[in-house]
C-alpha cells in the first residue's frame, strides 16, 4: 500500500480531513513504536510506506518496549495529533485497521501479540471477521 492510499484510508475511516489523518497516523504509529520491542517495530516499519517507516523505527537504544495501557496510548496519540481523546481513539482504530491491510504475513498478529488485552477495544475493527486483510 502506498502512502497516499494509507492516509486516504485513515481519513475515510476516522472521518477526518487528510491533514488530520496524517497527524493521527504519525501520532498512532509513533506511540505504537514506543509500545513495541525494537525488533517488532523494525519488522513493522519495513512493511509500511516509506514516509511512515521513520516514524516507527526505534532508536538504537530502544530495544525494550515501554509498558503502558490503552488509555495512556490514546492520551499520547491525542497529545501528538492535537486532538481530544475521542478523536484520538477513532484515529487509532482507523490506523490499526489500515495497518492490518498494509502488512503481509503474520506481521499484524505479531504486533497484536505484544499488546495487552485492554487494547482490544481499539483494535477490534481490525480484527473483525469482515475486515480486509492482505495475505502474503
Amino acid at each position: 500500500m502506498n502512502y497516499d492510499t494509507f492516509i486516504d484510508q485513515v481519513a475515510r475511516r476516522a472521518h477526518v480531513a487528510s491533514a488530520q489523518a496524517v497527524d493521527l497516523t504519525r501520532g498512532a504509529l509513533a506511540t505504537l513504536a514506543e509500545r513495541l520491542t525494537g525488533g517488532e517495530a523494525l519488522d513493522l516499519a519495513a512493511q509500511l510506506p516509506q514516509p511512515l517507516q521513520s516514524v516507527v523505527r526505534p532508536l538504537p537504544a530502544a530495544e525494550a518496549a515501554d509498558r503502558f495501557d490503552a488509555a495512556e496510548f490514546v492520551r499520547r496519540v491525542a497529545a501528538r495529533a492535537g486532538v481530544d481523546d475521542q478523536q484520538a481513539r477513532d484515529g487509532v482504530r482507523a490506523v490499526f485497521t489500515t495497518v492490518r491491510e498494509a502488512v503481509t504475513g503474520g506481521e499484524f498478529d505479531d504486533l497484536m501479540a505484544q499488546l495487552p488485552r485492554d487494547y482490544r477495544e481499539m483494535v477490534e475493527p481490525a480484527l473483525a471477521p469482515g475486515a480486509t486483510r492482505r495475505h502474503g
